[in-house]
């Protein structure tokens, strides 16, 4: 048998079968499958509650019932049925300690190799009374799940049902046996979970529109950070998005193409971005096609846009593909591509498609300061009511919609911020000068003609 030590941690046996199971589970999503595997297998299988009743009666596995392990009932309505020496002792048992094993030999205490637990949803009470909340408060699961995971140098431990597929795929290519290395990732994805969970009630009760926690994890390496030099990664959850194509996505990138997509996002209609440096150097909306949008975008600034990421509200189609394929572009990001848009892509090696799986809409904004962390709500659309003319001279109605799309793009825009826009296309932006003087003067710059525009400044 291989043995491996992580650094600081337990010595892991490399290979461990799976004698024994204990399963109690609030979500019973893709549990069929895995249990009557285990089943199989002749695993013996310890359960409570309604998870008993469903491998039993539903399923027709003769599960064994934890009370009966333990000598008391379920009590407290449901609150008390797992917290008892007699199931903590088969989860920490350390198989490599004689004295743990003599313990629970003399104990009477069987040794659980998997520990199969999901939690209540709380987040399913959110805005509820405190009372209904308080009935979703895990106690028992959330122990289990710590103890397994503590004790992964033996034990195996399964917290969602995400981790099914893949344990089973361990299980039946080593023969009824678990690595050490997926016992280790299984303990580190636990922990992550518990900790969330325990997080989610505090920024629940704090009473605060502010997380009182936030998680890091999962993470994504990066290529690199904002320079070559710097290590980066990117936390969060990998289904809001995923890469269709090309090159690992650069630290850059993400920053980019994270504006690109909050500001195509702040407008109902269709609308093409794109951003270079942090900065949008091109943005159309109206009722075309986005073929159309894309080239009134890219010829508001075709210098600036060379090397450009570009984001869109709406499927990019093979004509937008067309256009877009006429242009050197890092990153292109929208809900989703055509077959035909990905085939003629998909001769550009190099460059990234990014598919929006949901529309990336966070609550609040964090920024490191000082030491510290400033936090602050998000900010999304533009005000459609409420516009007042401070001036003698009245604004015409018909300048209207491109005055509320200039002050859009405007608020993408690093101060001091100036948009110059007509038609729903920009024609002049000028970022992050340390006089507003100097962003209209580089706004003026960019178009021949600024008869009939707007001109929104931050």
């Amino acid at each position: 048998m291989v043995c491996t030590k992580e650094k600081g941690g337990p010595l892991l046996t490399n290979l461990v079968p799976i004698r024994s199971a204990l399963i109690s589970v609030f979500d019973k999503t893709g549990l069929k499958d895995l249990a009557l595997a285990l089943a199989g297998q002749g695993v013996v299988v310890y359960s409570t509650g309604g998870t008993y009743r469903y491998l039993s009666d539903e399923l027709g596995i003769q599960a064994r019932k934890v009370e009966a392990l333990t000598g008391f009932p379920e009590m407290m309505d449901g609150r008390v049925k797992t917290l008892h020496p007699k199931v903590f002792g088969g989860i920490l048992a350390r198989r490599e300690e004689p004295q743990d094993l003599a313990d629970a030999a003399g104990q009477g205490i069987p040794l659980f190799d998997l520990v199969v637990v999901n939690l209540y949803d709380f987040g399913s009470t959110r805005g509820q009374s405190k009372d209904q909340q308080v009935k979703m408060i895990d106690i028992g699961g959330p122990s289990m799940l710590r103890a397994a995971a503590k004790n992964h140098s033996s034990v195996t431990v399964l917290s969602s049902p995400s981790d099914y597929t893949g344990f089973l795929q361990e299980y039946q290519s080593n023969q009824g046996k678990v690595g050490a290395d997926f016992r280790s990732r299984c303990a580190l994805l636990t922990f992550e979970r518990t900790s969330k969970y325990d997080a989610e009630i505090v920024s629940e009760w704090s009473k605060s529109e502010f997380p009182q926690t936030v998680s890091l994890s999962p993470q994504t390496e990066l290529r690199y950070g904002e320079n070559p030099h710097q290590k980066a990664v990117w936390a969060g959850d990998p289904k809001m998005w995923k890469v269709l194509q090309g090159k690992e996505l650069s630290y850059n990138n993400l920053l980019d193409a994270e504006s690109a997509v909050r500001l195509s996002f702040d407008f109902a209609d269709p609308v093409v971005a794109i951003i270079k440096h942090g900065n949008p150097c091109g943005v159309a909306s109206g009722p075309e096609q986005v073929a159309a949008l894309f080239t009134r975008a890219f010829q508001s600034d075709s210098k600036s846009a060379f090397g450009g990421i570009v984001a869109c509200n709406r499927p990019i189609d093979l004509a937008a593909a067309e256009a877009m394929s006429e242009v050197f572009l890092e990153v292109i990001a929208a809900p989703s591509f055509s077959a035909e848009a990905l085939l003629l892509f998909s001769e550009k090696k190099n460059l990234r498609l990014v598919e929006l799986t949901s529309v990336p809409k966070p609550s609040v904004e964090i920024r490191p300061s000082l030491g510290g962390w400033l936090l602050q709500t998000s900010d999304f659309g533009a005000p459609q009511t409420g516009w007042k003319t401070v001036t003698k001279a009245q604004v015409p109605e018909a300048l209207m919609p491109d005055l509320r799309f200039a002050w859009t793009v405007c608020k993408h825009v690093r101060s001091n911020a100036i948009a110059i826009a007509k038609d729903g296309t920009t024609k002049g932006i000028g970022a992050g000068q340390t006089n507003r003087v100097d962003s209209v003067a580089i706004a003026l710059q960019k178009i021949e003609s600024n008869r009939g525009c707007v001109l929104a400044s931050d």
